[in-house]
This record gives C-alpha cells, sequence and structure tokens, in this order.
C-alpha cells in the first residue's frame, strides 16, 4: 500500500492538508473501480520542486496521477472543469485553473508560486487530450522548468480511455489503468530574460524525453494507447 509524504508545512505555496486527509478515502474509492498500477514512483523527487509533465487521452489521467502520487500534487486544469461537485473538490484540493488558448498570466504565476514553495506541479505539455502519443508540446513546461530549475518527471498514462471513446468518458468498471513514471530531466535555472530559443530548446528535450518514454512504458507493459478520440479536445 502506498503512503503519502507529510512534508512540513509550506508556508509560501498552495494548501496540502487535504490531500493528506482525502487521499486514503480517494484511493480506496480509486482501486474499488478500476485496476490501478503505479510504477517508477522512485524517479520522483521525496521534496523540493518537481513538475511531472505528463501525456493526456482522458478525463481520468489528472485524478489518477493526483490520488496515487507520495506527494501533494497541484495541476493545471483547464477551467471549465471547476464547476459543480468536481469544481468543489479542484479547489479543495488546490488545483489550478486554466484558461487555455491563451496566455494565463494568474495561472502561470500560481505554477510558479508552487514550484518556488518546493511543491509538485503537474502540466500536459500537449495542452490537450488525444491519443497518448504526444505530438505537439507547447512551451509552457519548458518556461516553468528554465524559470525555477525544477527537474521534469515524464508521465506515461494508460488506459484511461477506450479506443474509440470519448474525451470525457471514464474506463470501463475492472479496467486496467497504469501510471508510469520515468527519469527526471534536469534543468539549470535560466537568468532573466529567457529567450525563445533556450525555451524552444527545452521545450524538444522535454518532447523528445516524454514521446520516448510514453514509448517504452507501451512497450513494456505491452498496452496500446487508445488511439485519436472521436470528439477532438480543443482551446475553445
Amino acid at each position: 500500500m502506498m503512503t503519502i509524504a507529510q512534508p512540513g508545512p509550506v508556508r509560501s505555496g498552495l494548501v496540502e492538508w487535504p490531500h493528506r486527509v482525502l487521499k486514503p478515502v480517494l484511493r480506496r474509492r480509486l482501486g474499488r473501480r478500476w485496476d490501478v498500477h503505479v510504477t517508477g514512483l522512485d524517479h520522483v523527487p521525496p521534496a523540493g520542486p518537481v513538475i511531472l509533465a505528463s501525456n493526456h487521452v482522458g478525463w481520468l489521467d489528472g485524478p489518477v496521477t493526483v490520488i496515487t502520487s507520495d506527494r501533494a500534487v497541484h495541476a493545471l486544469v483547464k477551467h471549465e472543469s471547476f464547476e459543480g461537485g468536481a469544481g468543489r473538490l479542484l479547489r479543495l484540493g488546490a488545483q489550478i485553473k486554466l484558461h487555455r488558448g491563451r496566455t494565463d498570466a494568474a495561472a502561470v504565476r500560481t505554477a510558479l508560486r508552487v514550484l518556488r514553495a518546493g511543491q509538485v506541479l503537474l502540466v500536459y505539455p500537449e495542452g490537450k487530450r488525444g491519443d497518448g502519443l504526444v505530438h505537439e508540446v507547447f512551451g509552457g513546461a519548458a518556461y516553468l522548468a528554465l524559470s525555477t530549475g525544477s527537474p521534469v518527471v515524464p508521465v506515461a498514462v494508460i488506459g484511461t480511455r477506450e479506443p474509440g471513446a470519448d474525451i470525457e468518458s471514464k474506463p470501463s468498471s475492472g479496467q486496467r489503468v497504469d501510471v508510469v513514471y520515468g527519469r527526471p530531466l534536469t534543468f539549470a535555472a535560466a537568468p532573466w530574460p529567457r529567450d525563445a530559443g533556450s525555451i524552444a530548446a527545452a521545450s524538444d528535450r522535454i518532447a523528445d524525453a516524454l514521446r520516448a518514454h510514453v514509448q517504452w512504458a507501451t512497450d513494456t507493459l505491452q498496452r496500446d494507447l487508445p488511439g485519436p478520440p472521436p470528439q477532438q479536445d480543443t482551446f475553445a
């Protein structure tokens, strides 16, 4: 059984106590519905800032990664998700509201606050859900890594959407879901101003590592990704 790391209070970061209180309950619920396997958690540093850079195929990607992590994870989540009961849970867990399709300065400031406080940030470099193979990658993760010197851990999530299923769908009950962590990439903090060339180079490095990790995870586990969804995710 996984345990939840309990570091000392982070005064300048986002609240973490709800993770310690709610995760045991949410893990049990998750485990009753799906066959969840987590590997490579030892690649995530036990303390200090970390960026988790994940592929993105379905609705369950964020919840399963946050709930099964040993550390409290603060994810960048599209603003449309902050409605109803799910929105209340996201706010309680100090997840970060993100307006996609434009530079969301408030979300960037909060993400930097998380990392500068030595906390864990989850990002999806593609910015949307797709087939999981990691195609076009934007520069946000690279900017955050260079701004703070945070290591970037690639994450492959497999099984959270079934072939042909909608991007908002959940896998069938009992479906196996894998969360696989890879070796971290290290980045030195770059002084201001960070030029476009250095951000592009760092972004390419993150993209290449994430693609390779997803390929390794699917080959090793002998599992397939779901392919493109019939309903494409957009920035609208």
